[in-house]
């Protein structure tokens, strides 16, 4: 299902719940975009986001059965419960009836009992551990794109496939980071692998040589990231610096995106394996959707990112 397939059903369920009274004919719709504008998360959410939930509104008309549909934006800041204060003001106050996105799993699944508490609509595609549908699952809330359990399944078995069945996890001190290390470990070890060792690391630490060396020196044949950017990124580039390619190891990142590919650059981004929801270039709808999208995102970057960070949560 397109965006704008998915974004209108989501809006008629809204009305259809008893929102469209004739005193609210008028009244927008709002649909609210609980984002990272200001850290790690921003460059593949952002204003990426913002463009990408507008776009799915102008694609389905700018409106819903008569009323307007209105984006607004806020920044968490990668914080769990600035998120969630943003989200309670959101429902309560600014008539808020969906919100979307909301990357990093802690900061989501924040914002998922904020939704279970008000009985308001949740739809991410930015909080990936599998806890969201799993243990704290509510009808208020659903997962768009992928998982920890679609990622680890995607990549993990890749790698079994090429018989490379003994793993080291450097796993990052976060939800996301113990999500992805648990899933990937239930496959590894229905599949007949194992699980040879894991260490936690701190997030967005400059240096992670020491956490790198205790993995390369390790009997596993994969060394997986379970963790994000920037972490993966900087684990990766210090793999190679330590002989990774001549080492017979192999290291996959267990959540990658196109930055972080861009930010590595090909000799250090060549043979990693990873699994990804979406590429631009995959064919003629994704390259024309993407251009689309890509002009939309500059002008957004460029203008709207001040107006996205308000003075007070409400956005």
């Amino acid at each position: 299902m397109t965006a704008p397939k998915w974004l209108g059903a989501c809006l008629r369920v809204l009305l259809l719940l008893g929102l469209a009274s004739a005193a609210m004919a008028q009244e927008p719709v709002t649909i609210g975009v609980l984002t990272d504008m200001s850290n790690n998360s921003m460059d593949f959410t952002g204003p990426g986001s913002v463009a990408g939930a507008q776009m799915a509104v102008d694609d389905f008309g700018g409106s819903v059965l008569g009323r307007p549909v209105k984006v607004i934006a806020g920044d968490h800041q990668l914080k769990p419960d600035i998120g969630a204060a943003i989200a309670r003001r959101w429902y309560d106050e600014a008539g808020v009836s969906l919100i979307v996105d909301v990357p990093v799993s802690a900061v989501g699944l924040a914002v998922q009992g904020v939704a279970r508490e008000k009985k308001k609509l949740f739809i991410t595609s930015a909080t990936l551990a599998s806890d969201f549908v799993g243990r704290f699952c509510t009808p208020y809330a659903m997962q768009w794109v992928f998982n920890t359990t679609a990622l680890a399944n995607g990549t993990v078995r890749a790698m079994l496939a090429r018989n490379e069945k003994s793993w080291y996890f450097l796993t990052a001190d976060y939800a996301f980071g113990t999500a992805i290390e648990r899933d990937s470990a239930a496959v590894i070890n229905q599949s007949g692998g194992t699980v040879v060792g894991s260490v936690r690391h701190p997030f967005n630490t400059p240096d992670l040589t020491s956490f790198v060396v205790r993995a390369m020196g390790s009997d596993a044949q994969v060394i997986a990231l379970a963790n994000g950017p920037p972490d993966n990124v900087t684990m990766i580039k210090e793999a190679n610096e330590f002989g990774l390619a001549k080492s017979g190891k192999s290291i996959v990142s267990l959540f990658m995106v196109i930055n972080d590919v861009h930010a590595l650059g090909l000799p250090a981004a060549q043979n990693l394996v990873l699994t990804s929801g979406f590429y631009w270039d995959r064919d003629e709808q994704t390259r024309a959707w993407s251009t689309r999208f890509f002009e939309k995102w500059a002008r957004c970057r460029l203008r709207c990112r001040p107006a996205i960070i308000p003075p007070s949560p409400i956005g």
